[in-house]
Formats: C-alpha cells, sequence, structure tokens
C-alpha cells in the first residue's frame, strides 16, 4: 500500500511535470479551430482572440465569415496598402473583403444573427460551467467595464457556440468551472471549448476531453479544471509541427 507521503510526491511531480509545458499561443489555439470548421459553414467570429481564426482558414474550404457590424463574406485581416479605415470587423480591426461579400446595416446582420442563420459563432470566455454556461461579458474586477455587445444574440441564435480562452486566469485560477461566477451571457449555450491545454465538448453527460496538448496528463489537465472532466476515449493529441502549426495526431 503507498503512503500518504508517497502519494503526494507522485502527485506533486505529475504536476510539476506538466507545468513546464508552454500552452497553445492564441494564434495556435485559433489556428486549431479554425481547422476544426466544416466547408460550408457560416460563422461568426466574435471580438479578441476568435477574430484570429479569420486569418487561418484552409483554401480548401468554403467559409463564409459574418461580422455583427453588418459583414456577410469577411476576408484575413488587411495590412499596407489594403488598410480601409472604413473597413472594419466587430473588433474595431481593418479587414478585407472576398469576392461576393456583403454589408448591411446592424437590424439585417442581427437577423441573421437570432434568427439561427450562423451555423457557428466562435466566442471568447472570462468562464464556462460543465454544463456549457457562458460569462464573457463582465467579471468581478472593480474597474471592469461591462461590454455585453452582441454576444447574448450569437450565443442562443447560432446553432453551435466555439469557444476560445486560455484554461486558467492569470493568477492560475480554472477558468473551466462547476458553476460560472460571473455574470452569464447564455445559459448552456456552448458545444465546445478550445484551450491552451485542451479541447473539451460539451455534453449531456458533462465535459468530454476531445484532445489534449501533447505533454499535458489527465491527471494535470484535471488540477487546473474545476469541473469534473470525462475521458471517454483516449483523447487526441495536439502536436506542433516544424512550422509550429497545431493539428491532431
Amino acid at each position: 500500500m503507498q503512503d500518504a507521503n508517497s502519494t503526494n510526491s507522485t502527485n506533486n511531480n505529475a504536476a510539476n511535470s506538466a507545468q513546464d509545458v508552454k500552452g497553445l499561443t492564441r494564434q495556435q489555439i485559433a489556428q486549431l479551430l479554425a481547422s476544426d470548421i466544416p466547408d460550408g459553414s457560416i460563422v461568426n467570429l466574435g471580438i479578441g482572440m476568435p477574430t484570429l481564426v479569420g486569418d487561418y482558414l484552409p483554401p480548401d474550404k468554403d467559409i463564409l465569415l459574418h461580422s455583427e457590424n453588418g459583414i456577410l463574406g469577411m476576408g484575413p485581416a488587411a495590412s499596407g496598402k489594403d488598410v480601409d479605415p472604413d473597413l472594419i470587423n466587430a473588433s474595431r480591426q481593418p479587414i478585407t473583403l472576398l469576392g461576393g461579400a456583403s454589408i448591411t446595416e446592424h437590424t439585417v446582420s442581427f437577423a441573421m444573427m437570432r434568427g439561427g442563420h450562423l451555423d457557428y459563432a466562435v466566442l471568447g470566455a472570462f468562464q464556462v460551467s460543465e454544463n456549457g454556461d457562458l460569462a464573457n461579458w463582465k467579471t468581478d474586477a472593480a474597474d471592469a467595464i461591462p461590454a455585453v455587445g452582441g454576444a447574448m444574440d450569437l450565443a442562443v441564435g447560432a446553432k453551435q457556440v466555439l469557444v476560445t480562452m486560455e484554461h486558467r486566469g492569470r493568477d492560475g485560477t480554472p477558468k473551466v468551472l462547476r458553476q460560472c461566477t460571473y455574470p452569464l451571457t447564455g445559459k448552456g449555450v456552448v458545444t465546445r471549448i478550445y484551450t491552451d491545454l485542451a479541447v473539451i465538448d460539451v455534453t449531456p453527460d458533462g465535459l468530454a476531453v476531445y484532445a489534449m496538448l501533447d505533454g499535458v496528463d489527465a491527471t494535470f489537465l484535471r488540477s487546473v479544471t474545476d469541473a469534473p472532466l470525462n475521458f471517454p476515449a483516449t483523447p487526441r493529441a495536439i502536436v506542433l509541427d516544424p512550422a509550429g502549426a497545431p493539428r491532431y495526431a
């Protein structure tokens, strides 16, 4: 029988080893998510990290990007001579347009969002709960400025909601929780979570780990996640190719 000191030593060694693993960057999270979007999808990209997804869409897929400020057919971020100060996304970043793109005013854009016409909404998050509750518009910080924007409309209007986020806050606290502590954007709306450590599906039976970053094990992932995690099958490994692009092994 293993004594308590031996058990604690084993757990501490596993945690310390996994803490040395460098998580995915924001760009790599966006790139991995972009590779998962099916051909022919209509997708809204929320502000923050989600906007990066538009720069990594596979060229062999026909994916139509929507921006809540009234763009359907948004292209990658603009740079250099392609920058037009009047052509921006919801994050106020200069973007390009694809051939055949449409620009509308807000009521038409929000009708697309609320009417169930979007296959996916990609949103950032402060917290996600085990049953898919989403909190992404206000924290409990004293200087926090509430900024819900169109997130509530997207959360309930899109057919599926994909979340991009760091697995832990800057202070190391988990962001995937049993229950959100921040004000909710939507209840039970999240379909899948992409973090710097794992890809996690929200299912009727709880959170199911689909993939983990190479070098992260179940023990460590559970230790940095407040909500219970299920491992219904052997999770796929997320590895980096020589160019630093993430893929599933």
